[in-house]
Formats: structure tokens, C-alpha cells, sequence
């Protein structure tokens, strides 16, 4: 059988680690040194062309405020630029998060000419015109998933008739990316991955393609390939705060803690340094890697230096009273009980505001599972039944307004989340009244169902994976082989997770396996699950 620790051992022999100099020393005509390189040659200004270029490599770095500004002061020394206005409507897509502002993406480009027409007889060059065409159609007419399938079409043909753009090959990866509605869908993903590749083996210093091979490869089973890009991308853009965080993507998808650590620890502090640099809003600060940073910690056994995160989220929170903060510092909370079990400290609990379903979801399973740890199963009930009804009213609330469609995939995703957290919850209050196998088989539904989802990266959602929590109960109630089986399937989804790897080596100590017990007593918090890191580039 295989345990974490010998893939892992595997994984170090097998991965290439490539010397960082070598690969940066492939030539790239532009760049703006920090950001990556690239060489995008366009028909504006000389004077704009820098601007251009900066926003365009901080646009493949997902540092859209950044890339925005950058574009706009393009087309402040010349107007008429076309493809500046086709970079700053571009910073109104989030396709990794299928989210965008169609109405300032429109904007940007009517901003230029008030129609199509107009905006493309502004594109001097053949290839121009296609970037224009293209951004059309991502903001034009249709549904977004219309209109995203579209958009990866028109990306797909401008990088075969242009061979030589390395940008348009490595937009059309995205493109392809940002066509997974229902989550990720690993045939298309890997399709994603194969137009990185040929770019990034092309010029291993274009911050895209490095970039999205880690969203490509963001999955326990092919983050084996996304080592090399990731020890590279935070090297070669270390001026983007999004670089510095995505290598954990890799590194947490297979349980290097240290490395997880290391990588949100630096992306944090160049987010909070330009914060206070440029007097910016407290929103913009990185949560993001304060999050991943906060989990990475928990699961070291760190968990002082975890609440001391936790306090920074809760007072970024009190300055700044937004949804954003608001649905951090639940996230936030829910791994930090889940984690250490604190369930008596006392922890700010935001309100439900504008918040969406997924972290108000969170709290209501932390608020039932602390109400059982004090014993109070009817507090737990209650905040069962405001779970259950909330999670239908969101489904009878999309399903309203999408009576073609049913509902919008996202809306989708966020439901089945918390389902099974609703199950969770309702497995736990069912154990805690007796009727054990009505909980079980909660418990075991929800297992299920987390196994039918697909993969999402970063700290898992629920807080307290399905399968863990399952095979935590059926040890507790004696049925080790049993919870053997659930343990290692929730290994599989969660490389290294401290509660799961202890777990099984108690279920494996009951069953007597002692070649495996030796195997996994010692992973956490020692973090027996590494790979050598102590070449590796932070």
C-alpha cells in the first residue's frame, strides 16, 4: 500500500528541480524585469508601450488593479491605443474564479469607439484585430458560459494563425481554464495544460505560462508536474503578490506544509508592504495568502502563530466592515476551531451580511459543532435547521431567476458545499441524541457526495473534510478497518493533513499494521511528509 510519505519520497526522485538561473536566462526581448518577460510588439506609441507591457504582464500575474493602472496610463500618452483598451477590459474577467464586471469590461472598450466597428478600424495589424475581436466577444452578447465557450474558440484560432505569439497560446490556456463551469474538469484542465507547456518550454520566464500551469496541475494527483513551474514563477515575478502565493498552490496539493508556509508568509508581507507604501484600502490587502498562511500553520502544529493571524483578520475586519473581510475571518475562524479544537475561546462570529452561502455555512457548522462539544445538542439542532433553510432558499432563489438553467453552476458548487455540511452537522447532532446509525449514514452521505465533487484548491471546503470526519467516528465507535478505508480516501483529496494522518495510524495501530503505524505516527507535526526543502526557493 502506499503511504504519504513513500509517494511523497517518490514524487522528490521522479520531479525534476530545475536550476533557477538556467531558466531564467532564456531570452525574452522585453520585460519589466520583476513582473517576467515577455515580447508583445504593438502599433502604439513608444512612449505608451512600457505601460502596455507592465499591465500586461501584471494582467498574466492576476494583479488586476495593478495591470488596469498600468493600461490606462497608456492610453493617457495615446487614446486611441486599441489594445491598451483591450487590457483594461481584460482586468474585468476573473476566469479562475468565473466571476467578471461585464459592465466595466463593456465600458473599457467603448471608452475607445462607441461600436465594434469603430474599435477595430483603430487595430492597425492583422493580429491586433484579433486580440479586439476576441475581447468582443468575451464581452458581448450571451450568457457568460456562452460567452466564455466563445471567447476560448477565438483565443484558440488567433494562436494557431499567430504560432509565434506566446501570449496569445498562453491566453488561450486561460481561456480554456475559465470554460469549467462545474468546477474542475480534469480533461479540460490538462488541455489547458498542454498550451502552457509549449509556452513555458518556449520561454520559461513568461509569468502566464508558469501561472497557469499551477492552476492546471492544482490537484493532488497532477501537482507532481506543477513543481517545476512553481519553484520558478515567485523567482521570476517577485514584484506580484499573486506570484509569490501561487507556488503553495503546488506545494499544499501535496502537503508540504513548510513550503505552504513559506510561500503566504512572503506573499502576505508584499501585500501588506505596498498596503501601507501606497496608503491602500485595507481591502487590498492579501487575505487570500493570509488564509492559506493561517491553514498551513494549523497543520504544522503552529497554532499560537495561527491565532495571532486570526486576530489580524479580526481587526482588518473591524476597520474595514466589508463582505470581503466579513466572509475571510469566517473562513478563517472555521479552520482555526477545526484545527485545534479551541471550542471554548472566545472568537469574534461575523454576522451574515452579504455574505454568500459557503462561509455562512462555515459558521453555522462551527456554531452546532462547539454548541456539541459543550453538550448542548438542541443550540446544534437549531443551527442545523437555519443551515438546511438557508441552503434552500439560495437554490429556490437561483432556480427563480434561471428558470431555463435550473441554477448557476457556481450557485451549484456553493449549494452542494453546504449540503454536505448540512450533513455533517445533522450525522453529529443524530450521534449525540444515540441514533447512531441514522448518523452514521448522514456521515456516510456526506462522504459520498465530497467524493462526487470536484477537486477545489486551497483549504478544503467543508472546514472539517466529509471522509476525515466520518472515519473519525467510526474509530471512535470501534470500527477501525472501517475507518481505515475513509482515512486513506481522505489522504488522497488532502495530502498531509494532521487530524487524518493520526487518525489512520490509530485505525492501523487497532488493526495491527505496525509497519504502517511506525510509517505515519511520526508525519505530523514533525512533517515527516516533505521533500528535501532546503534548497528550495521561498
Amino acid at each position: 500500500m502506499h503511504t504519504l510519505r513513500a509517494l511523497l519520497f517518490l514524487i522528490c526522485l521522479l520531479v525534476p528541480q530545475p536550476a533557477l538561473t538556467s531558466n531564467l536566462d532564456a531570452p525574452a526581448p522585453e520585460s519589466d524585469g520583476r513582473l517576467g518577460k515577455t515580447d508583445f510588439p504593438t502599433s502604439g506609441a513608444a512612449e505608451a508601450q512600457p505601460h502596455f507591457l507592465r499591465g500586461l504582464l501584471n494582467l498574466h500575474s492576476f494583479e488586476y488593479n495593478d495591470a488596469r493602472a498600468a493600461f490606462r496610463k497608456a492610453r493617457e500618452i495615446e487614446p486611441g491605443f486599441a489594445m491598451a483598451a483591450w487590457g483594461e477590459a481584460m482586468t474585468q474577467n476573473f476566469p479562475i474564479w468565473l466571476r467578471e464586471d461585464l459592465a466595466a469590461g463593456r465600458q473599457a472598450l467603448s471608452s475607445l469607439a462607441p461600436t465594434a466597428e469603430e474599435r477595430l478600424a483603430l487595430a492597425p495589424t492583422e493580429r491586433e484585430k484579433g486580440y479586439l475581436q476576441a475581447v468582443e466577444v468575451l464581452f458581448g452578447d450571451g450568457d457568460k458560459r456562452q460567452r466564455d465557450t466563445a471567447y476560448r474558440d477565438a483565443m484558440a484560432e488567433l494562436a494557431a494563425r499567430f504560432p509565434d505569439d506566446l501570449d496569445a497560446a498562453a491566453f488561450h490556456a486561460l481561456a480554456i481554464l475559465g470554460t469549467c463551469h462545474e468546477g474542475r474538469d480534469i480533461p479540460t484542465y490538462m488541455q489547458a495544460a498542454a498550451v502552457a507547456e509549449e509556452v513555458f518550454s518556449k520561454n520559461p520566464a513568461h509569468p502566464g505560462a508558469a501561472h497557469y500551469l499551477i492552476h492546471s496541475y492544482d490537484d493532488p494527483v497532477h501537482a507532481p508536474l506543477g513543481l517545476r513551474p512553481a519553484r520558478i514563477y515567485a523567482e521570476l515575478a517577485p514584484a506580484a503578490t499573486h506570484a509569490l502565493h501561487m507556488p503553495s498552490h503546488i506545494f499544499l496539493a501535496l502537503g508540504l506544509w513548510d513550503e505552504v508556509a513559506s510561500s503566504n508568509e512572503d506573499s502576505w508581507q508584499a501585500s501588506v508592504t505596498k498596503f501601507e507604501r501606497e496608503g491602500l484600502p485595507v481591502d487590498r490587502k492579501s487575505f487570500h495568502a493570509l488564509l492559506w498562511l493561517e491553514y498551513a500553520y494549523l497543520q504544522m502544529g503552529r497554532h499560537d502563530k495561527a491565532r495571532e493571524l486570526l486576530a489580524i483578520m479580526e481587526q482588518d475586519h473591524e476597520t474595514s466592515g466589508s463582505t470581503h473581510t466579513r466572509s475571510y475571518l469566517a473562513t478563517m475562524r472555521a479552520h482555526y476551531l477545526v484545527e485545534t479544537g479551541r471550542w471554548q475561546e472566545d472568537i469574534d462570529v461575523p454576522d451574515f451580511d452579504g455574505l454568500e452561502l459557503t462561509p455562512v455555512a462555515s459558521v453555522l457548522l462551527m456554531q452546532g459543532m462547539s454548541a456539541l462539544h459543550r453538550g448542548d445538542v438542541e443550540t446544534a439542532a437549531a443551527r442545523l435547521a437555519e443551515l438546511r433553510q438557508r441552503r434552500q432558499d439560495v437554490i429556490a432563489e437561483a432556480t427563480e431567476s434561471q428558470p431555463a438553467d435550473g441554477y448557476a453552476p457556481s450557485v451549484k458548487l456553493r449549494t452542494l458545499e453546504a449540503q454536505i455540511m448540512e450533513l455533517e452537522l445533522g450525522g453529529l447532532v443524530n450521534l449525540a441524541r444515540g441514533e447512531v446509525d441514522q448518523g452514521l449514514e448522514q456521515l456516510a452521505q456526506a462522504a459520498e457526495l465530497e467524493q462526487t465533487a470536484a477537486f477545489g484548491f486551497g483549504p478544503p471546503v467543508p472546514a472539517k473534510p466529509a471522509l476525515e470526519l466520518y472515519g473519525e467516528k467510526l474509530l471512535e465507535l470501534g470500527r477501525a478497518a472501517e475507518a481505515r478505508e475513509q482515512l486513506e480516501k481522505a489522504l488522497a483529496r488532502s495530502p498531509g493533513r494532521t487530524h487524518s494522518v493520526r487518525a489512520l495510524a490509530t485505525a492501523v495501530e487497532a488493526l495491527g499494521d505496525s509497519e504502517l503505524t511506525a510509517q505515519t505516527q511520526d508525519t505530523p507535526p514533525e512533517l515527516g511528509h516533505r521533500c528535501d526543502t532546503a534548497n528550495s526557493p521561498r
